[in-house]
């Protein structure tokens, strides 16, 4: 009976401590920063939005640099699990905006619009994936505008696109919207049902602020 009643108390204790070690993993939700307008954040701006899921998800907005390595980590490590478990299961309408902290960033973006405006968040992760080949070296428009081969554009066609001031305007535009709606500080930055997120969040951050606004 001794024996038994030890062998009951040592599964309870492996129960508990299991219990525990997976609450330890589940992340809490993080604090906004701030709150924010959301209609007026979403309202369109120069530039069409590049979005991917269904237009009647829950908008999920990031604000990236493609000069910044948190933005980069988002991409390669968060989205893909975000694509596969809120975006492409009709849950959230993610929508990426171009923030420029400096003019390769404006260079990037306006290759990626260049190839069309279905065309360029392909184009911005495929700069994220490259990023660490054309962002931080001495002379950084030459990688640049191989990083964008894969894509089909000869560097005779990028460097026609370079030169496009209307659509630089465009995605200048963009940052400085940001910054008077959002009073954005730093990238990445998420805008979601009205409460601003910075930094580099992960998909189980984003997980737990999303579970309780989606639907099921």
């Amino acid at each position: 009976m001794a024996f038994a009643s030890l062998r009951r108390l040592a599964g309870a204790a492996l129960i508990s401590v299991a219990a525990l070690a997976s609450s330890a993993y589940a992340a809490d939700a993080p604090q906004p920063d701030r709150t924010v307008d959301m209609a007026k954040v979403l309202q369109p701006g120069v530039l069409p939005e590049l979005t991917i899921g269904d237009p009647n998800g829950l908008p999920v907005i990031e604000y990236g640099s493609l000069t910044c390595p948190h933005c980069a980590v988002v991409s390669k490590d968060t989205l893909p699990q975000l694509k596969k478990e809120y975006i492409d299961t009709g849950k959230v309408r993610f929508i990426f905006r171009e923030f420029s902290r400096n003019t390769l960033d404006v260079a990037g973006f306006v290759l990626a619009r260049c190839l069309g405006d279905d065309k360029a968040f392909a184009a911005d992760e495929l700069l994220f994936a490259e990023q660490d080949k054309w962002a931080f070296v001495d002379k950084p428009l030459e990688p640049l505008i191989a990083a964008m081969r894969p894509t089909g554009m000869a560097k005779d066609q990028a460097t026609q696109c370079l030169n496009n001031q209307k659509l630089a305007d465009g995605v200048v535009a963009i940052t400085k919207r940001a910054n008077d709606d959002i009073k954005l500080t730093g990238t990445p930055t998420f805008v979601i049902d009205g409460k601003v997120y910075g930094g580099e969040l992960t998909f189980d951050q984003l997980k737990a602020i999303l579970d309780p606004l989606v639907k099921k």
